[in-house]
């Protein structure tokens, strides 16, 4: 008698797809480490956004400018994975590392991997050397680098965002042009930044034909950043945090480091140690480790 045939178990991107399904916003918190990770999946978020500008902060302590290698992206990856493995994982691909052959070992790389979705932008790389202004690729070589990625997604099934960077260099209509250029070569998830408003939100959203739209949520752009009922409202799908966890995060640090300065041992907002501990996972290590205890 043939043993049963076990129940294949649904991909990371398949789980993504049947979030993005589900009516409302999807929250996705930016992780950049394991214990971001651990405690955005305690808290009960089902997805999170791996962004580059708190992995910057996280292993270089500076600005998101261009500076991370592929490689360095791509540990933090396995780091926020293995410390939280059921959380569904949108992976900062950045701008591809390189050209088109790039976008697709990386997008191969994360779909392997376990990633649920992969972001690839059209900004151009190598950086300009200044801090600001995203000058873009011109349009015919961002398609090819969007098309390379939904090629190489296909392996894994991992899904595509398409990010332009060109609305403050070449303005609106070209965005929005490139938006549905990319609905066009297959892009999963589109992603408009640095609109001017509500007017240009509506156009990219409408270009986008019904796939998901992708926003950043937190405080800092030069317009008003909308409240997550706002976004929901106007048409997003997805809303992301990059300020969410590590704002309050190097807050709490520097709490710490002026506690320790003035004489005290911790700052007044530290966890109580008990709550340290079971954070950290001490209890579950000696329940997972009493099974290979040598007796006697």
């Amino acid at each position: 008698m043939n043993a049963p045939t076990p129940k294949s178990r649904s991909t990371a991107p398949d789980r993504l797809r049947a979030v993005l399904a589900e009516p409302g916003l999807v929250v996705m918190p930016a992780v950049y480490d394991g214990i971001s990770a651990k405690l955005t999946h305690a808290a009960g978020f089902k997805t999170a956004f791996l962004s580059g500008s708190c992995v910057a902060a996280s292993r270089l302590g500076g600005p998101d400018l261009d500076l991370l290698s592929f490689a360095e992206m791509f540990d933090s990856f396995q780091m926020v994975h293995g410390a939280a493995p059921e959380l569904l994982i949108l992976a900062d691909g950045d701008h591809g590392y390189g050209n088109a052959m790039n976008v697709q070992r990386t997008v191969r790389a994360y779909g392997r991997a376990g990633a649920a979705a992969i972001l690839i932008e059209d900004k151009i790389t190598p950086r300009a050397l200044t801090a600001a202004g995203k000058p873009c690729l011109p349009r015919a070589e961002a398609r090819m680098k969007i098309r390379a990625a939904v090629e190489a997604a296909k392996e894994s099934g991992i899904l595509v965002l398409a990010r332009t960077d060109c609305r403050p260099t070449q303005g609106i209509d070209e965005a929005v042009a490139r938006i549905e250029m990319y609905v066009e070569e297959g892009a999963d998830i589109l992603f408009l930044d640095s609109p001017a408003d509500d007017g240009e939100i509506a156009r990219a959203i409408a270009a986008a034909h019904g796939r998901p739209s992708f926003v950043v949520l937190s405080p800092g752009a030069p317009r008003a950043t909308p409240s997550q009922k706002q976004a929901a409202a106007m048409g997003f799908k997805i809303g992301t945090f990059p300020t969410g966890l590590l704002s309050p995060a190097l807050a709490g640090m520097k709490a710490g480091l002026a506690a320790l300065k003035a004489g005290e041992s911790e700052a007044k907002s530290a966890l109580p140690p008990p709550e340290l501990h079971d954070t950290l996972g001490y209890g579950d290590y000696d329940t997972a480790a009493k099974r290979f205890i040598v007796n006697g």
